[in-house]
């Protein structure tokens, strides 16, 4: 039985809530609502939107959208209003939200494991053209986000997408949201085991059920047997990590906590190893516990990586294995380092069962409808009828047999999707910025894409792996804390004293080897027009500065304020 405010569990029934109002635990008994999102939860289900879009709003248009419902509960349903074209960022946290908010929404597709048939992915094209302008952006959660969509054709969209195996439910929202796997799960040579069965129940189990419908805030999950370590693994709140127990033999290191955003964290380790049919009930024990206890009076603060900050691991671990599971969990070893410097999965590689699967890098994750429905086509063309995207805004072309590869890159590389990248292009990511996004104070995508070729064009010779993620605003969705080069958008003053589009910078941010938070020089902000001059510096001194072998975000952890500036 889930808690409730109307059915508290046994244990939290038993709890008598203090005098004051606490964190808004549920399990300590405070159930009364401490702002208006946890208001508009209690006051009807997030999930049951649907029925009045399909029923009301899709029939009688934009205005007749109740406000809870629409900057709320449609998030349930992958629905954000998009920002009204022409606010430039001065705008950004001034205006209230209805003056912000266009009468055209983003809507998420959710991907779990990145997993696509080409059929579903000609099903996501279509869609582009026919409702979203073209719009398609694969984004670093594997999902694929729309664009210029109207309430009008929401139902007609939910139709397609389902009857080819695809959703929207909790892509947004404050729920469990898309659950992040190894796009090569089941074909790589090196798999240490694949996490694909875990996630299907997971699936089964958790997304759509109103058990975990109403969480303090969203919920972020990977599972990946990959040695490459390719799903962020350490900024989820629950992530799962191919291991070798020396005795049980393949299966999951546990970890919990992560998040970024303007209060960044990185997950934890709760030492414990997990078979493959545990993953999923260790999932819903996390994912109650965060239910449960989690902090519901401040949003700021009601992510999972505050509670675990503050109770550590070890009690972490006592509380799921007491409190959830019934039982204890086995120890275990902690992940082996990367087994490469990337993680994306872009190029040529063969599978276990001799074929080749393709990986290419489109630009900062910006693709439309008519190009997904080309890949589509390109692969089934070339003998595959499966595509994968990655966390890294990257897609693969599984199953290819050797004999059709080189036509297949020839392809690819005609659409501008490169399969050979240069490291500018391989590395870049951007969230969508202030193009379409209401929290965005600069523009992202179109930036980061000028950037790139002013970088091949600047250093051609550059062969060394770079990521640089740049984000609009300071929550962080396109990872900045953790790129070798993060990009934090906001206003900044140019020369002659003007406020414009720029810059905040962070340096020798890094996940998997060495995992850790970029280092922000004092006063370090860069305008937009001065990016590609600040990149072009300090990746030359970089390269004169380095001793042999050594990676960017080490160099950038050392090297003095000024060569850094």
């Amino acid at each position: 039985m889930a808690a409730t405010p109307e059915n508290p569990t046994p244990a939290a029934a038993r709890r008598k809530a203090g005098r004051h109002r606490g964190e808004g635990q549920w399990a300590v008994g405070h159930f009364t609502p401490l702002n208006g999102n946890e208001q508009f939860k209690k006051d009807d289900d997030g999930l049951n939107v649907r029925t009045r879009i399909e029923t009301v709003y899709s029939k009688r248009g934009f205005d007749s959208i109740d406000p809870n419902d629409l900057r709320g509960r449609m998030r349930w349903w992958g629905l954000y209003t998009q920002r009204k074209q022409g606010l430039d960022g001065t705008k950004t946290g001034v205006l209230e939200p209805e003056e912000l908010d266009d009468e055209y929404f983003m809507l998420r597709v959710r991907i779990d494991g990145g997993r696509l048939t080409t059929r579903q992915l000609r099903v996501i094209g279509e869609i582009s053209e026919e409702f979203a302008r073209g719009t398609a952006d694969i984004t670093d959660r594997q999902n694929v986000q729309y664009h210029w969509i109207r309430i009008e054709d929401v139902p007609e969209i939910w139709n397609r997408l389902e009857a080819v195996g695809l959703s929207t439910t909790e892509a947004c929202g404050d729920t469990p949201r898309v659950i992040l796997g190894s796009p090569v799960a089941g074909i790589a040579e090196d798999e240490i085991i694949d996490g694909t069965p875990a996630i299907d129940e997971i699936q089964r189990r958790i997304v759509g059920n109103k058990d975990f419908s109403n969480l303090p805030r969203k919920f972020k999950s990977a599972v990946s047997g990959s040695p490459l370590l390719d799903v962020a693994h350490e900024i989820n709140d629950i992530s799962f990590v191919g291991v070798v127990h020396p005795e049980h033999g393949p299966g999951f290191d546990v970890w919990v906590g992560g998040g970024l955003s303007t209060n960044p964290k990185l997950g934890v380790r709760l030492g414990t190893w997990v078979s493959l049919d545990e993953v999923p009930d260790v999932y819903e024990g996390v994912i109650s516990i965060f239910r449960d206890y989690g902090y519901r009076r401040l949003r700021n603060r009601a992510r999972l990586k505050f509670l675990v900050a503050d109770w550590g691991p070890e009690k972490f671990r006592q509380v799921l294995e007491d409190e959830y599971l019934k039982r204890k969990l086995t120890d275990g070893p902690a992940p082996a380092e990367p087994a490469g410097r990337w993680r994306d999965h872009v190029g040529v590689h063969r599978q276990k069962d001799g074929n080749f699967y393709v990986g290419f890098a489109p630009r900062v994750g910006r693709v439309d409808g008519p190009t997904l429905t080309k890949i589509a086509e390109i692969a089934e063309a070339h003998g595959s009828g499966r595509v994968r995207t990655t966390a890294e805004q990257k897609m693969l072309v599984l199953d290819v047999v050797e004999a059709q590869v080189e036509s297949l890159v020839a392809a690819l590389e005609a659409l501008d999707l490169r399969v050979t990248p240069s490291p500018f292009r391989r590395g870049t990511m951007a969230c969508t910025g202030i193009e379409f996004c209401k929290l965005a104070i600069v523009e992202t995508k179109g930036r980061g894409s000028s950037l790139i070729d002013e970088l091949e064009r600047r250093l051609p010779d550059f062969d060394e792996p770079l990521t640089i993620n740049i984000n609009g605003c300071p929550n962080a969705c396109a990872r900045i804390q953790v790129a070798d080069i993060g990009l934090k958008g906001q206003l900044v003053l140019d020369d002659d004293g003007n406020r414009v589009e720029g810059y905040q910078v962070h340096l020798g941010g890094a996940l998997g080897l060495e995992a850790g938070f970029g280092r922000k020089v004092r006063g370090l902000k860069v305008t937009s027009a001065e990016l590609p001059d600040y990149v072009e510096r300090v990746l030359t001194r970089y390269r004169a500065e380095r001793e042999d072998g050594e990676r960017f975000a080490t160099w950038a952890a050392r090297a003095s304020e000024e060569a850094l500036s």
